[in-house]
């Protein structure tokens, strides 16, 4: 049956007065593209920027570092809509849809402690809604498709600025087929005291998913934005190619806080950055427990003087699993500041491993980076590589790079143990305390899930 329902969806009927055109959404060719930019009633320039993707997608390599990525890109489903309306009561959303979001707790949560949601499942955003003081505050929060048609002059002026869709075949290709995702603006001298969160859901085989987010926090404004994403375990391989553009203003703070527990079939490759200007920081809370392959490196370009970047990540990859994760920061501004602390854990043969790069420009005088890698190797499987690239080409400036690897203490284990805990209850404490600077900075909700997730993707392989 599920093969029936998906071979189905892989194929879109596009009605052209009394002639029918038949177009799969998995073959990425001109007629897909204009497809998707026709359904969503796009402006021309949106289909010309698509197209023009397209064609960089076809000529652009996959990347030549990091893990070796075996994607059939004519398997692939590009495009799946599965509501025909964006829904503001959970009521009124398809049971099994809903049911899905209740069961990862984010329907309590929206009532509990959150700001406003957007929930996108496939390729559409189905649910968003927000509190009405945060309307009130002149905030915008959409979902980037109505964005394009509801703000068209800002979405315009802040959309493929700070990631150019030529910079690699991952970007073209969103730059191609990107649909869904946030479009957020604080308006200045704003603070919001509840954070704001999207969830993205893939829940076919063979499903690709790209959305687009593009966050602005004006001059002495400040966000907290979270994401989450999930995907059930399916027998073939899935697509997530997002991509992330961040403005922090003057004085403005931003954190952008994500947990990302794919299933073991779903390539994970995103591009994010931030630019900062003079005062701002930018905070990213990277967590990256599920996935097949995770390529993911959050940057900082510290433009401002003063600026201060942050990024705190963690990767957790057990069997069968790559995690190549950690940031990158970019220092232009005069006394200007990083941090970045990774953590990694690998575990019954997963590989966890840092790449990271760190810039500091010859105006950036005065500035300060400070790298921080620890590795955990839970067993003889597993294995993790930290693989830094520094410049410093300042005399006034600091960068400080900093990197251990290490095994489970055996004797703090002995020690826990002898206190009365079993074998996996001494190993869960020592891993809570081992990503503390990470957990730390998580909302306690989260932080709970956290633990969670590790105790469902860490085991002890015996005897190593």
């Amino acid at each position: 049956m599920d093969f029936f329902l998906n071979t189905i969806f892989s194929i879109i009927y596009i009605e052209a007065g009394d002639k029918m055109e038949t177009v799969k959404s998995n073959i990425l060719n001109e007629d897909l593209i204009k497809y998707i930019s026709n359904k969503k009633m796009e402006p021309e320039w949106i289909t010309e920027f698509r197209l023009k993707s397209l064609n960089a997608f076809n000529k652009i390599d996959l990347p030549d570092f990091g893990p070796k990525l075996d994607i059939d890109f004519n398997k692939i489903n590009y495009y799946k809509k599965v509501s025909d309306e964006i829904y503001d009561n959970w009521n009124d959303v398809d049971n099994e849809i809903k049911n899905t979001f209740d069961n990862i707790g984010l329907i309590k949560a929206e009532k509990e402690y959150l700001g406003g949601v957007s929930t996108q499942y496939e390729s559409e955003v189905i649910y968003h809604n927000m509190l009405d003081y945060v309307k009130e505050k002149g905030i915008i929060f959409l979902d980037t498709d109505s964005a394009i048609k509801k703000h068209p002059d800002l979405f315009k002026k802040y959309f493929n600025k700070l990631v150019n869709y030529k910079e690699n075949k991952f970007t073209a290709l969103n730059g191609a087929v990107f649909s869904g995702g946030t479009f957020i603006y604080i308006p200045k001298n704003t603070k919001l005291d509840r954070p704001l969160q999207s969830y993205f859901r893939i829940n076919s085989e063979n499903m690709g998913q790209f959305e687009r987010t593009i966050i602005v926090v004006d001059d002495d404004s400040e966000l907290h934005y979270i994401e989450g994403c999930t995907a059930p375990i399916n027998s073939s391989d899935s697509l997530h190619a997002a991509v992330v553009e961040i403005y922090v203003g003057k004085n403005a703070k931003c954190r952008y806080t994500t947990i990302q527990n794919w299933s073991e079939n779903v390539y994970n490759l995103v591009t994010k950055r931030a630019i900062v200007d003079d005062g701002g920081m930018m905070e990213w809370i990277d967590g990256n427990i599920g996935s097949k392959i995770t390529m993911k490196y959050p940057c900082c370009v510290l433009k401002g003087d003063n600026s201060i970047g942050r990024c705190i990540t963690i990767g957790v990859a057990h069997k069968n699993q790559i995690q190549d994760t950690g940031a990158k920061m970019i220092h232009i501004g005069k006394n200007s500041k990083s941090e970045i602390i990774s953590k990694s854990i690998s575990n019954n043969g997963g590989e966890a491993d840092y790449r990271g790069s760190v810039e500091i420009k010859r105006s950036a005088s005065n500035s300060k980076a400070n790298i921080k890698c620890d590795s955990l190797i839970m067993d003889k499987l597993s294995k993790s590589d930290t693989i830094p690239k520094n410049i410093n080409n300042n005399e006034t400036s600091i960068l400080e790079h900093e990197a251990s690897v290490s095994k489970l203490d055996e004797n703090k284990l002995f020690y826990l143990m002898s206190r009365g805990l079993n074998e996996e209850q001494a190993t869960e404490l020592m891993l809570m305390g081992f990503i503390g600077d990470f957990r730390n900075e998580l909302p306690v909700e989260y932080a709970v899930e956290l633990n969670n997730l590790l105790k469902n993707n860490i085991t002890v392989v015996k005897g190593e």
